[in-house]
């Protein structure tokens, strides 16, 4: 995911205030993400003290929360209001990626509501693979969302009414 970061902030930083601020939220995002994961242990014979503690849970759990509230809030906010400044309009492709990317609300949520307030006497033993799964998931919605800077891009390459 650090790779990919890096390649995207390659590409496209430093082209648009609000695409850096994605991408540095993206970045705070896979940071946390890869510290909880690299906790978790390779093997069955793990003990609790590999484990990570609620705290370092609960954290992940509200940047993972921030991250999509922020691209939902206000990052897409952010790009509209300065389209409609200008006289540029979301395409149907545009609105369809957006789209794409909601749909991977759900299951980071359900992560987040199963783990957010998880103590200490709760059993973690389902937790590798759900972090594998919100991995996956991350993946996917990162891939969307370098399709949607691209499209974002692309539209703001033509003059309005052009």
């Amino acid at each position: 995911m650090l790779k990919k970061l890096k390649k995207t902030q390659e590409q496209w930083g430093g082209s648009s205030d609000v695409i850096d601020h994605w991408l540095n939220k993206r970045q705070v995002l896979i940071v946390a993400y890869c510290k909880l994961a690299n906790m978790q242990p390779s093997a069955a014979k793990a003990t609790i003290e590999e484990l990570p503690s609620p705290i370092e849970l609960q954290v992940f759990c509200q940047d993972l929360v921030d991250y999509i509230s922020e691209g939902h809030f206000k990052i897409y906010d952010m790009v509209m209001n300065k389209w409609h400044a200008t006289g540029f309009h979301a395409t149907d492709d545009i609105n369809a990626t957006y789209g794409d990317i909601i749909e991977t609300n759900e299951p980071l949520l359900s992560f987040t509501d199963k783990y957010a307030t998880i103590t200490d006497d709760e059993d973690l033993e389902d937790l590798d693979h759900d972090l594998s799964e919100v991995g996956e998931v991350l993946e996917q919605r990162f891939g969307i969302e370098d399709s949607l800077i691209q499209l974002i891009a692309d539209s703001l390459a033509v003059p309005p009414g052009a």
